[in-house]
């Protein structure tokens, strides 16, 4: 159905004793922007004329004509066929799929009380009406009837697909449960709805909470003019007029950690981020551990042993002991490059303290990534205050993540200022195809904001679909702090990668090119849906885009060729932490997951959970915590499924990205043929084909995991 990604999402909870007989829809006030589809370009939604009160009523509706349209189904006399129940379901909610479309995008990127009030009366409604349909038995006989002559019906393959894809939804939604046991789920479901989306909210608020205040400028030494005047802007905002304000990212890791001088402020910074949640009005150990227990508890109910082996059979890693066996191969020798790291710091701290006959110390977290610069510009004789000044944020966007898009995929990007946008910081482009054609949008939102929740991500507006006539309109969100005004945007690295890489996600859901909207884009597995983000990366680094946007914001000049060349020659630097920060995140992710009913931990053990689990794993090395702590982890626990058990899926992916960029660097690298052929093999096909099959038709053979190994300067083993 049209509401496939969020059916998927929420795959959730209970409407007790609904039935899907038509229920006469609550009347919908004709001037709720949501009522008809959209007039403008590429069904573009008004954002100027939706308000925060329009968009209950039109989900409550939406969800109302969707019950309308399946007992339509249901109660169709004729035998079942494709056409009258297969896409008759696809066909249905698009109501409601345009509300919650917007609604749960601008929840991520641009909240307000209101909106999160919605959120939380809406979850659990959602929910139920997701077991509505799925838990109906009259509905799921039609699906099975289709789905044990399938083979006889004479289906193109997407089509086939399609069917066979309904069945395995109903299935694992839990169609095969008895009545009691239904009504077991659902009750399950409700609560695990609600909870995530309290741990969603509380963490925001947590995050805004934990803010770091700071007294003078001269404890920021270390920090840009900018910086330091986004920091006295954030402090202004919040009352606090003279003093400084450096706020919070979600990750456990800060980027001014890496500037900051004054170590006693490195620390303060550290230690708010990385005690988070962990007691006090913002405390989420109480959350955690009823999500980790709820989950658990559906599991078995639905014949699993556990989530994670709920979650993985449906993922191209199919069983815990596969990811188990990835994640450990890769740990050890993360950890021992890591160590490696330490002790080139450790070294470095040692020959300063000599040099200015001063005690000495231990490397500590909220060291790590200031004297990781130090010893980068030892070894390659730069520092990161060096190359800022040459990733503009335009030039990176526009003649870096744009331009290599156009000399790969020949598309063209014309910006738009004609159509609606939600913040005024949000970009428009129109997407032209390669023979001249409208692809769909782009809408690129970079800046942090307080009431944007951390990290960076893709969401679709509209899905491609042939069946609905959609053109897809997709978004990159990210979260680089705003300069003052008048000042630039000049980016670390690790923001330009990141750039690069949500823009991945952005080109997989441009380039679909499916029937069915439950195929569209980026609606296939969580292991496979980072590899063309992942992959898309490869270009910040080729020379030829990287002289293209790697210019002086004020000169105009290109960065010069010895210091780009230093940038390449430093790509493998600092992997150990970065691997070992992000194995510790996943590894907890399984640990918490893998658990059996019965055995999940109170919320008082929480943090000894957290401990144990990095220590049995041989990743509780202290200067490199998780890139996500349990209480802030909302990869994880924001969501009824998200990422939970699927935080793997990074390092899964990366091993499918590495391949295809070895792939390209022995077929020519950047030419229109071999984007032409990535595009007609991988990035058109969304979830049309079997993930691993439709990599393996691009690359010729199965993945192989010695590029990644490589990439991430691996190869050395373990100590």
């Amino acid at each position: 159905m049209s509401t496939s990604k969020l059916a998927a999402a929420l795959l959730t909870a209970a409407l007790g004793t609904m039935t899907m007989n038509a229920i006469a829809a609550p009347a919908l006030s004709p001037d709720n922007p949501f009522a008809r589809e959209s007039t403008l370009p590429f069904k573009w939604p008004p954002l100027d004329k939706i308000k925060n009160e329009h968009y209950v009523p039109a989900m409550e509706a939406g969800m109302a004509e969707q019950r309308q349209e399946v007992a339509e189904i249901v109660n169709n006399k004729a035998a079942p066929t494709f056409e009258n129940t297969i896409v008759a379901l696809e066909r249905s909610g698009q109501m409601l799929n345009r509300a919650a479309t917007v609604f749960f995008a601008l929840s991520s990127s641009n909240t307000n009380p209101d909106i999160e009030k919605a959120q939380t009366d809406m979850a659990p409604k959602l929910s139920a009406h997701s077991d509505g349909i799925y838990l109906d038995a009259a509905l799921f006989a039609r699906v099975k009837k289709l789905y044990d002559q399938r083979q006889s019906l004479k289906l193109d393959p997407e089509s086939l697909r399609l069917l066979e894809r309904y069945h395995t939804n109903f299935v694992r939604a839990g169609a095969n449960l008895s009545d009691a046991q239904k009504q077991e789920l659902r009750a399950l479901n409700e609560k695990i709805s609600s909870k995530t989306t309290e741990f969603r909210q509380l963490v925001l608020k947590g995050d805004n909470a934990a803010a770091v205040v700071v007294d003078t400028k001269a404890e920021l030494d270390g920090l840009s003019d900018a910086q330091i005047a986004t920091a006295a802007e954030a402090a202004k905002t919040r009352g606090k007029e003279g003093k400084y304000v450096l706020t919070l990212l979600n990750t456990t890791g800060q980027p001014p950690l890496a500037q900051l001088k004054n170590r006693a402020v490195r620390e303060r910074l550290y230690k708010a981020s990385a005690g988070r949640g962990w007691s006090g009005e913002f405390d989420t150990t109480k959350l955690i551990a009823d999500i980790v227990k709820l989950r658990a508890d559906r599991a078995k109910l639905l014949g699993y042993p556990t989530h994670a082996a709920y979650v993985l059979e449906d993922e191209t890693a199919l069983t815990a002991e596969a990811v188990n066996g990835m994640l450990n191969q890769l740990a050890p020798a993360a950890v021992a490059n890591a160590k490696r790291e330490a002790a080139d710091m450790q070294q470095l701290i040692d020959e300063q303290a000599k040099a200015n006959g001063t005690p000495s110390f231990q490397l500590q977290a909220w060291d790590w990534d200031f004297y990781a610069e130090q010893v980068r510009a030892r070894k390659y004789a730069y520092d990161d205050a060096q190359v800022r000044p040459y990733f503009e944020l335009n030039r990176v966007l526009v003649d870096g993540v744009l331009f290599a898009a156009q000399e790969l995929y020949g598309l063209k990007f014309t910006e738009r200022k004609d159509l609606p946008i939600y913040q005024e910081d949000v970009r428009v482009f129109e997407v032209t195809d390669r023979d001249g054609s409208q692809l769909g949008l782009f809408l690129f939102d970079p800046y942090a904001r307080s009431n944007k929740r951390g990290g960076a991500w893709m969401n679709s507006f509209v899905e491609q679909s042939r069946l609905f006539g959609n053109k897809p309109v997709v978004t990159n969100t990210l979260n680089i702090p705003k300069p003052p005004a008048g000042q630039p945007t000049l980016l670390t690295w690790d923001e330009v990668t990141t750039t690069f890489h949500e823009f991945g996600h952005a080109i997989h859901g441009l380039f679909s090119s499916v029937q069915y909207p439950q195929f569209s884009g980026t609606n296939v597995p969580r292991d496979f849906v980072e590899y063309p983000s992942q992959y898309n990366e490869m270009w910040a680094t080729e020379p030829r885009v990287l002289a293209n946007y790697a210019k002086h914001h004020q000169t105009g000049a290109s960065m010069p060729k010895a210091l780009m060349d230093k940038v390449l020659a430093a790509q493998k630097f600092n992997q150990g932490y970065a691997t070992t920060e992000y194995l510790a995140a996943a590894i907890l992710d399984q640990r918490y997951h893998q658990l059996a009913p019965g055995k999940t931990p109170a919320a008082s053990d929480i943090a000894a959970f957290e401990a144990n689990a990095l220590k049995s794993a041989q990743v509780d090395f202290a200067p490199v915590p998780p890139r996500y702590r349990s209480t802030y982890f909302l990869h994880i626990f924001s969501s009824p499924i998200g990422y939970s058990a699927g935080y793997y899926a990074y390092i899964w992916s990366e091993v499918l990205a590495r391949d295809t960029e070895h792939w390209f660097k022995t077929h020519g690298g950047l030419k229109r043929e071999n984007g032409d052929l990535l595009r007609s093999k991988v990035l058109s096909k969304g979830f049309s084909a079997d993930a691993l099959t439709i990599f393996r038709d691009f690359y010729g053979k199965s993945p192989e995991i010695g590029p990644l190994l490589e990439a991430r300067g691996l190869t050395g083993g373990a100590e």
